[in-house]
Protein backbone atom coordinates (compact mmCIF):
# COMPACT_ATOMS: atom_id res chain seq x y z
CA UNK A 1 0.00 0.00 0.00
CA UNK A 2 1.41 3.06 -1.03
CA UNK A 3 0.39 6.53 1.04
CA UNK A 4 3.08 8.95 0.86
CA UNK A 5 3.73 10.57 -2.41
CA UNK A 6 6.86 12.34 -2.69
CA UNK A 7 8.92 14.75 -3.38
CA UNK A 8 8.20 17.26 -0.84
CA UNK A 9 10.14 20.76 -0.82
CA UNK A 10 7.51 22.14 1.45
CA UNK A 11 5.28 20.19 4.25
CA UNK A 12 2.20 17.53 3.47
CA UNK A 13 -1.05 17.16 5.22
CA UNK A 14 -1.46 14.22 7.43
CA UNK A 15 -4.13 12.14 6.50
CA UNK A 16 -6.66 11.88 9.26
CA UNK A 17 -6.17 8.47 11.33
CA UNK A 18 -8.34 5.55 10.40
CA UNK A 19 -9.57 3.07 12.90
CA UNK A 20 -7.93 0.07 13.60
CA UNK A 21 -7.77 -2.38 16.89
CA UNK A 22 -4.76 -4.38 18.59
CA UNK A 23 -3.65 -7.48 20.16
CA UNK A 24 -0.30 -8.87 21.51
CA UNK A 25 2.89 -6.86 22.07
CA UNK A 26 5.16 -9.41 19.29
CA UNK A 27 6.86 -7.94 16.08
CA UNK A 28 4.84 -10.37 14.05
CA UNK A 29 6.59 -9.61 10.75
CA UNK A 30 7.23 -12.50 8.78
CA UNK A 31 6.34 -16.14 9.72
CA UNK A 32 9.11 -18.47 9.40
CA UNK A 33 8.94 -22.31 10.19
CA UNK A 34 12.73 -22.22 10.31
CA UNK A 35 14.55 -19.67 12.78
CA UNK A 36 17.99 -18.78 11.09
CA UNK A 37 20.32 -20.54 12.87
CA UNK A 38 23.04 -18.76 15.01
CA UNK A 39 26.00 -21.09 13.33
CA UNK A 40 24.97 -18.80 10.22
CA UNK A 41 26.91 -15.85 11.63
CA UNK A 42 30.20 -15.08 11.17
CA UNK A 43 32.24 -13.98 14.65
CA UNK A 44 32.05 -9.70 14.43
CA UNK A 45 35.38 -9.75 16.43
CA UNK A 46 37.17 -11.57 12.97
CA UNK A 47 36.05 -7.94 11.48
CA UNK A 48 34.93 -5.41 13.59
CA UNK A 49 36.86 -3.85 17.09
CA UNK A 50 34.53 -1.79 19.44
CA UNK A 51 35.81 1.75 20.24
CA UNK A 52 33.01 3.04 22.64
CA UNK A 53 29.83 3.20 24.01
CA UNK A 54 27.12 5.35 21.89
CA UNK A 55 23.86 4.10 24.12
CA UNK A 56 21.71 1.65 25.99
CA UNK A 57 18.35 -0.01 24.38
CA UNK A 58 15.84 -1.70 25.67
CA UNK A 59 17.55 -4.88 24.64
CA UNK A 60 21.36 -4.40 24.59
CA UNK A 61 23.99 -1.93 24.02
CA UNK A 62 25.02 0.24 21.43
CA UNK A 63 28.74 0.94 20.36
CA UNK A 64 30.91 2.37 17.72
CA UNK A 65 33.36 -0.03 16.21
CA UNK A 66 35.64 0.16 12.73
CA UNK A 67 36.53 -2.03 10.39
CA UNK A 68 39.94 -3.56 10.98
CA UNK A 69 40.52 -4.14 7.56
CA UNK A 70 39.71 -0.43 6.39
CA UNK A 71 38.97 1.27 9.48
CA UNK A 72 35.83 2.45 8.59
CA UNK A 73 33.36 3.21 11.03
CA UNK A 74 29.57 1.67 12.34
CA UNK A 75 27.35 1.34 14.91
CA UNK A 76 26.85 -1.95 16.17
CA UNK A 77 23.84 -3.10 18.61
CA UNK A 78 24.99 -5.75 20.83
CA UNK A 79 21.74 -7.64 21.83
CA UNK A 80 21.24 -9.46 25.32
CA UNK A 81 22.52 -13.30 25.54
CA UNK A 82 20.48 -15.57 23.79
CA UNK A 83 20.66 -18.80 22.73
CA UNK A 84 17.65 -18.67 19.55
CA UNK A 85 17.09 -16.40 16.74
CA UNK A 86 13.47 -15.55 17.83
CA UNK A 87 10.50 -14.12 15.91
CA UNK A 88 11.48 -10.35 17.12
CA UNK A 89 14.99 -10.45 16.38
CA UNK A 90 14.25 -12.01 12.65
CA UNK A 91 11.98 -9.55 11.84
CA UNK A 92 14.29 -6.85 12.40
CA UNK A 93 17.16 -8.77 10.51
CA UNK A 94 14.55 -9.57 7.61
CA UNK A 95 14.03 -5.71 7.20
CA UNK A 96 17.19 -4.60 7.81
CA UNK A 97 18.56 -7.28 4.92
CA UNK A 98 15.83 -6.38 2.47
CA UNK A 99 14.85 -2.48 2.66
CA UNK A 100 18.10 -0.43 3.92
CA UNK A 101 19.25 0.31 0.47
CA UNK A 102 17.60 3.62 0.94
CA UNK A 103 19.45 7.34 1.74
CA UNK A 104 16.44 7.74 4.39
CA UNK A 105 16.68 4.03 5.83
CA UNK A 106 19.77 3.19 8.11
CA UNK A 107 22.61 1.32 6.29
CA UNK A 108 23.26 -2.20 7.55
CA UNK A 109 26.03 -3.92 7.31
CA UNK A 110 25.15 -7.17 8.35
CA UNK A 111 24.53 -9.81 11.66
CA UNK A 112 26.94 -11.44 13.51
CA UNK A 113 27.00 -13.97 16.33
CA UNK A 114 29.82 -13.71 19.44
CA UNK A 115 29.53 -16.86 21.15
CA UNK A 116 30.32 -16.94 25.24
CA UNK A 117 29.83 -20.73 26.65
CA UNK A 118 29.82 -18.80 30.03
CA UNK A 119 28.10 -14.98 30.07
CA UNK A 120 25.98 -16.41 26.90
CA UNK A 121 26.32 -15.73 23.11
CA UNK A 122 25.44 -12.12 21.85
CA UNK A 123 24.54 -11.06 18.19
CA UNK A 124 25.77 -7.77 17.23
CA UNK A 125 23.16 -6.09 14.68
CA UNK A 126 25.95 -3.68 12.23
CA UNK A 127 24.74 -0.63 11.06
CA UNK A 128 25.69 2.72 9.35
CA UNK A 129 27.11 5.15 12.42
CA UNK A 130 25.08 8.44 12.58
CA UNK A 131 27.67 10.72 14.19
CA UNK A 132 24.76 13.36 14.35
CA UNK A 133 22.59 12.08 16.78
CA UNK A 134 18.76 12.12 16.84
CA UNK A 135 16.57 15.25 15.94
CA UNK A 136 15.07 14.60 19.59
CA UNK A 137 18.80 15.37 21.00
CA UNK A 138 19.27 18.52 18.17
CA UNK A 139 16.16 20.09 19.37
CA UNK A 140 16.68 19.40 23.58
CA UNK A 141 19.47 20.96 23.00
CA UNK A 142 18.34 23.96 20.91
CA UNK A 143 15.54 24.60 23.58
CA UNK A 144 18.66 24.81 26.56
CA UNK A 145 20.30 27.09 24.66
CA UNK A 146 16.71 29.42 24.91
CA UNK A 147 16.49 28.76 21.08
CA UNK A 148 13.82 26.85 18.61
CA UNK A 149 14.25 24.71 15.57
CA UNK A 150 14.00 26.70 11.92
CA UNK A 151 10.84 26.04 10.04
CA UNK A 152 13.24 25.56 7.19
CA UNK A 153 15.61 22.43 8.93
CA UNK A 154 12.12 21.22 10.77
CA UNK A 155 10.94 20.49 6.68
CA UNK A 156 13.74 19.15 5.57
CA UNK A 157 13.96 16.73 8.51
CA UNK A 158 10.24 15.61 8.15
CA UNK A 159 10.89 15.53 4.31
CA UNK A 160 13.87 12.67 4.49
CA UNK A 161 11.71 10.59 7.40
CA UNK A 162 8.83 10.97 4.88
CA UNK A 163 11.33 9.54 2.01
CA UNK A 164 12.08 6.47 4.69
CA UNK A 165 8.59 6.16 5.22
CA UNK A 166 7.40 5.79 1.75
CA UNK A 167 10.08 3.52 0.75
CA UNK A 168 9.00 1.41 3.75
CA UNK A 169 5.19 1.37 2.91
CA UNK A 170 6.08 0.57 -0.80
CA UNK A 171 7.72 -2.31 0.09
CA UNK A 172 4.62 -3.10 2.90
CA UNK A 173 6.14 -2.33 5.98
CA UNK A 174 4.78 -0.08 8.72
CA UNK A 175 7.40 1.20 10.78
CA UNK A 176 5.30 1.63 14.05
CA UNK A 177 7.63 3.32 16.07
CA UNK A 178 8.33 6.91 14.41
CA UNK A 179 9.34 9.28 16.65
CA UNK A 180 12.45 11.90 16.81
CA UNK A 181 14.53 9.21 18.98
CA UNK A 182 14.35 6.96 15.88
CA UNK A 183 15.14 9.42 13.14
CA UNK A 184 18.67 10.36 12.92
CA UNK A 185 21.23 12.70 11.69
CA UNK A 186 24.22 12.08 9.75
CA UNK A 187 27.62 14.27 9.85
CA UNK A 188 26.73 15.04 6.38
CA UNK A 189 23.17 16.06 6.87
CA UNK A 190 21.38 12.73 5.51
CA UNK A 191 18.18 11.97 7.27
CA UNK A 192 17.93 7.83 8.61
CA UNK A 193 15.16 6.13 9.70
CA UNK A 194 16.20 3.85 12.54
CA UNK A 195 14.94 0.73 14.86
CA UNK A 196 12.75 -1.36 13.15
CA UNK A 197 12.17 -4.02 16.17
CA UNK A 198 8.65 -3.47 16.28
CA UNK A 199 7.83 -3.06 12.42
CA UNK A 200 5.28 -5.04 10.80
CA UNK A 201 4.71 -6.73 7.21
CA UNK A 202 1.22 -5.96 5.48
CA UNK A 203 0.60 -9.19 3.19
CA UNK A 204 -1.98 -9.61 0.40
CA UNK A 205 -3.57 -11.27 2.79
CA UNK A 206 -3.54 -9.12 5.81
CA UNK A 207 -3.47 -5.35 4.75
CA UNK A 208 -4.19 -3.86 7.88
CA UNK A 209 -2.51 -4.83 11.50
CA UNK A 210 -4.24 -5.12 15.11
CA UNK A 211 -1.10 -5.26 17.54
CA UNK A 212 -0.89 -2.84 19.27
CA UNK A 213 2.55 -1.87 19.96
CA UNK A 214 4.68 2.02 19.79
CA UNK A 215 5.80 4.56 21.99
CA UNK A 216 2.75 5.74 24.43
CA UNK A 217 2.98 9.92 23.19
CA UNK A 218 3.27 9.32 18.98
CA UNK A 219 0.79 6.02 19.22
CA UNK A 220 -2.07 6.88 16.47
CA UNK A 221 -5.27 6.94 17.84
CA UNK A 222 -6.50 3.49 16.00
CA UNK A 223 -3.60 1.69 17.35
CA UNK A 224 -4.50 2.41 21.02
CA UNK A 225 -7.65 1.24 20.45
CA UNK A 226 -6.63 -2.27 19.60
CA UNK A 227 -6.11 -2.64 23.30
CA UNK A 228 -9.78 -2.59 23.86
CA UNK A 229 -11.68 -2.76 20.72
CA UNK A 230 -10.74 -6.03 18.83
CA UNK A 231 -12.80 -5.27 15.89
CA UNK A 232 -10.37 -2.02 15.29
CA UNK A 233 -7.10 -2.63 12.86
CA UNK A 234 -4.88 -0.15 11.26
CA UNK A 235 -2.63 0.43 8.22
CA UNK A 236 0.24 2.32 7.28
CA UNK A 237 -1.10 5.65 7.66
CA UNK A 238 -0.42 5.48 11.47
CA UNK A 239 3.04 5.87 10.81
CA UNK A 240 1.82 9.68 9.40
CA UNK A 241 -0.09 10.36 12.46
CA UNK A 242 3.31 9.89 14.07
CA UNK A 243 5.34 11.59 12.11
CA UNK A 244 2.77 14.46 12.69
CA UNK A 245 3.42 14.06 16.64
CA UNK A 246 7.14 14.44 15.58
CA UNK A 247 6.65 17.65 14.24
CA UNK A 248 4.98 18.93 16.96
CA UNK A 249 7.85 17.23 18.66
CA UNK A 250 10.38 19.18 16.67
CA UNK A 251 8.28 22.58 16.93
CA UNK A 252 7.35 22.55 21.00
CA UNK A 253 10.31 20.08 22.24
CA UNK A 254 7.87 17.90 23.50
CA UNK A 255 5.41 15.59 21.87
CA UNK A 256 2.08 16.70 22.98
CA UNK A 257 0.76 15.25 26.38
CA UNK A 258 4.37 14.46 27.47
CA UNK A 259 3.60 15.89 31.04
CA UNK A 260 1.27 13.08 32.05
CA UNK A 261 2.03 9.48 32.71
CA UNK A 262 2.14 7.26 29.76
CA UNK A 263 -1.09 5.26 30.52
CA UNK A 264 -2.78 8.78 31.56
CA UNK A 265 -1.74 9.60 27.74
CA UNK A 266 -2.95 6.56 26.39
CA UNK A 267 -6.55 7.24 27.85
CA UNK A 268 -6.59 10.79 26.37
CA UNK A 269 -5.42 10.57 22.90
CA UNK A 270 -8.48 8.40 21.24
CA UNK A 271 -10.82 10.71 23.14
CA UNK A 272 -8.91 14.26 22.22
CA UNK A 273 -9.17 16.30 19.41
CA UNK A 274 -5.96 16.20 17.15
CA UNK A 275 -3.21 18.12 18.45
CA UNK A 276 -1.86 21.12 17.21
CA UNK A 277 1.01 23.36 18.07
CA UNK A 278 1.60 24.77 21.54
CA UNK A 279 1.27 28.66 19.03
CA UNK A 280 0.25 27.72 15.99
CA UNK A 281 0.51 31.81 15.28
CA UNK A 282 4.41 31.44 16.07
CA UNK A 283 4.52 29.01 12.41
CA UNK A 284 4.35 29.35 9.22
CA UNK A 285 0.71 28.33 7.64
CA UNK A 286 2.24 25.10 5.79
CA UNK A 287 3.65 24.07 8.81
CA UNK A 288 0.71 24.34 10.73
CA UNK A 289 -1.33 22.61 7.60
CA UNK A 290 1.16 19.85 7.68
CA UNK A 291 0.03 18.91 11.49
CA UNK A 292 -3.51 19.45 10.89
Amino acid sequence: MIILQVPLPNFLPVPPPINSRRGKLFYDFFHYTNMIGLETFEDPTDIWEIRETIGKGTYGKVYKVSNKKDSSQAAVKVLDPISVVDEEIEAEYSILQSLSNHPNVVQFYGMFYKADLKAGGHLWLVLELCNGGSVTELITNLLKRGESMDEALISYILNGALLGLQHLHNNKIIHRDVKGNNILLTTEGGIKLVDFGVSAKITNARLRRNTSVGTPFWMAPEVIACEQQLDYSYDSRCDVWSLGITAIELGDGEPPLSDLHPVKALFKIPRNPPPTLLNPEKWCTEFNHFIS
